[in-house]
């Protein structure tokens, strides 16, 4: 059996609060799992845990990052790694028994963003996980001013205008505005804009509440789209 390791060593000092991430474990063996999700929780992360494809695909959108075997029991772990990465870009480390270079290549065009090859050391895992952050978390300098036909989004000045004419929108309106704006071909998960633009302080309805407002203010729903169950991603153009 390819347990993550007979011991988990403990945490080192420094290691507990540096970064501590949502992590999602797709794991069909129950022992793997259970090791793996205490070690994460002992390093100060907040992990969730399922058991099948289908069960990952209906979670990953909370999730910071996600941790993935290959052998499940419904879909392939590779179908699973195309359909996350077919609607975000939450980052996804394939750790699976399968070792063959053709394995890892098809790990990799599947959309995983590393290859861990089980057994594996904890902290091989750890430093993994660290390195894919940051990778996928340095984003690139947002432009100060964005520009979609007629709206024009300033963030020096923080002001909004479409065909010319100022648009009055709130401070976490222009927030989420020129966050969706700023990444027009991505969908980004409710989880995350909750996470990035209100922090702890929200409830259930907030972004939805935010997001209905913006179409009003901007005369149309086609500027900010909803993806069913996963979040919200720019339009570029009122419908």
């Amino acid at each position: 059996m390819n347990l993550v390791e007979p011991h988990i060593p403990a945490p080192r000092r420094g290691e507990v609060g540096a970064a501590a991430w949502r992590v999602l474990v797709v794991e069909n063996d129950a022992v793997e799992a259970e090791a793996l999700v205490r070690a994460l929780k002992r390093h100060g992360h907040e992990v969730d845990s399922v058991t099948s494809g289908g069960a990952a695909l209906q979670s990953y959108a909370d999730a910071d990052l996600v941790l993935i075997d290959l052998e499940l029991p419904d879909l392939d772990g590779l179908e699973v790694c195309r359909g996350i990465r077919s609607t975000c870009d939450v980052p996804v480390i394939a750790v699976t028994a399968r070792g063959s270079e053709l394995d890892r290549v098809l790990g990799l065009q599947a959309g995983a963003d590393d290859y861990l090859v089980k057994p594996y050391g904890f902290r091989e895992l750890m430093a993994r996980m660290d390195a894919v952050m940051r990778r996928v978390r340095t984003p690139e300098p947002a432009a100060r001013v964005v520009s979609h036909g007629p709206l024009r989004i300033d963030a020096g000045s923080r002001e909004v205008t479409l065909h010319g004419r100022p648009v009055d929108v709130t401070r976490k309106e222009f927030d989420l505005l020129y966050m969706l704006a700023s990444h027009p071909d991505t969908v980004i998960p409710r989880k995350r804009l909750i996470h990035q633009i209100w922090g702890d302080s929200w409830s259930r309805r907030t972004v939805d509440t935010h997001v209905s407002s913006l179409r009003n203010k901007l005369g149309g729903s086609g500027w900010i789209v909803t993806v069913r169950g996963v979040g919200f991603r720019f339009g570029g153009e009122s419908a």
